[in-house]
């Protein structure tokens, strides 16, 4: 064999085994992204799912706020009503005692002799 024959044997011999090489590499290279890929692809389902619960419990909040506040608006005006009704009482109160005084009084006019 001649040195160029030689020459070229190792070349090609060079060439096919880093030909090789790089197969390997690529199909390393191929099988990280395809578990990058899987484990993203996992993580995304997570973060879709913690999203949804999210949206549910911002939901309820602002649900649960609403109902708050009708409750609150709802007991304020009923406190509101029995303080009026209370005062309407006291005075209703006061006018008994008026009249009663009158009554009182004409019974002891009358019972005079």
């Amino acid at each position: 064999m001649t040195t160029i024959a030689k020459f070229t044997a190792n070349v090609l011999h060079l060439v096919n085994h880093g030909v090789s090489r790089m197969r390997e590499s690529e199909q390393y290279y191929s099988q990280i992204r395809k578990e990058q890929v899987g484990r993203e692809s996992d993580l995304l389902s997570s973060l879709l799912e913690n999203s949804e619960e999210l949206k549910r419990l911002t939901g309820f909040e602002a649900d649960f706020g609403i109902r708050r506040n009708e409750i609150l608006f709802k007991v304020t005006t009923q406190i509101e009503d029995t303080r009026t009704q209370l005062k309407q009482a006291e005075q209703l109160v006061q006018r008994l005692k008026k009249h009663l005084g009158q009554l009182e009084s004409l019974h002891r006019a009358l019972t005079k002799k």
